[in-house]
């Protein structure tokens, strides 16, 4: 029987970065299905976040990102733009936000399609993978082909229905809470939830136990 569970990601996120194309290889590799559920990132959710925290903490998750994808052999680079603007200085998060709202509701539209998990995994190579300019000329369109989609379709879709479009994310960010955790990248499996691209092993032992299987 094919094992179910949920992934809460952000397109902000490296860590959900360094976790969405190893568990998408998962799904290839196992007879597991992984919806993914969209959120807003920390910087739209509670935008004092990062000048609430030590001055240590930008520095390290900076070095920590880094160093976990040179371990996994996974591309990675400062993304140009980021999809948060931000001054990395204060801190503060500017208020006009022209990338991220667009992008996290295609990521919905995508999930509406079933095909959330492919397209967010081929987003984030562009974001974080090292793709200047990922957001202009044909990069995202490609990103969305080689997930199965239409980047004019998802577009408009984000576009034009955009309050039940943030109503599901709002609802994602709820049923990541109501699982026991807030962060991303968190995988929900049997109503049990592992935070962070560290846990995938641990995941993959769980979901042994509950019968997991080849394809």
């Amino acid at each position: 029987m094919t094992l179910t569970a949920e992934l809460y990601f952000s397109f902000r996120s490296p860590y959900s970065y360094l976790a969405i194309g190893r568990y998408r290889a998962l799904t290839e590799m196992f007879d597991v299905d992984i919806a993914l559920r969209s959120v807003y990132p920390l910087a739209i959710r509670q935008p004092d976040f990062f000048e609430r925290n030590h001055p240590n903490w930008l520095g390290y998750t900076f070095r920590d990102m880094v160093r976990v994808a040179q371990f996994h052999g996974i591309p990675f680079a400062a993304p140009k733009p980021d999809p948060i603007v931000q001054d990395l200085v204060t801190r503060k998060i500017a208020d006009d936000q022209p990338h991220i709202f667009r992008l996290t509701r295609m990521g919905q539209a995508a999930a509406r399609r079933g095909e959330g998990l492919a397209f967010a995994d081929e987003v984030s190579r562009l974001i974080w993978g090292g793709t200047p300019g990922w957001n202009e000329g044909e990069h995202l369109a490609a990103a969305a082909t080689r997930a199965g989609l239409d980047l004019e379709e998802l577009a408009s879709e984000a576009d034009s229905d955009v309050a039940a479009l943030d109503e599901e994310l709002a609802a994602n960010q709820q049923a990541l809470e109501d699982a026991g955790h807030w962060g991303v990248p968190t995988l929900v499996f049997g109503g049990e939830p592992f935070f962070g691209q560290d846990r995938i092993e641990m995941v993959l032992w769980r979901m042994n136990e509950q019968g997991l299987t080849e394809r």
